[in-house]
């Protein structure tokens, strides 16, 4: 498993746990380029999720993307290996948005 498939088996096995509905985009060349890894609803609040490894930064595409969910009044977060323990609050503080 590569060290961002890690990093979303993470992210999932929290998801699961917590009971969100989420799913995994794969857009095979048919879907618009820069869409979050994961994309979830938890508590009636809509998020996206996007994943990265050692040191991984998000793409322009990626970030255009993650600032149209946002200024749409969804939630989103950059997740990795230093905050991946750290869903659970961000989910939390979801749920007092």
């Amino acid at each position: 498993m590569t060290p961002e498939g890690k990093v979303k088996a993470k992210v999932k096995a929290t998801l699961d746990k917590l009971g969100a509905y989420y799913f995994m985009p794969t857009t095979g060349g048919y879907g618009r380029s820069g869409i979050p890894d994961i994309i979830g609803c938890h508590n009636g609040v809509f998020f996206a999720l996007e994943c990265k490894a050692n040191g991984g930064k998000t793409t322009a595409l990626q970030d255009r993307e993650l600032k149209r969910i946002k200024d749409a009044g969804g939630v989103v977060l950059v997740v990795n290996e230093s905050n991946v323990a750290s869903v659970p609050a961000l989910l939390g503080v979801m749920e007092r948005s």
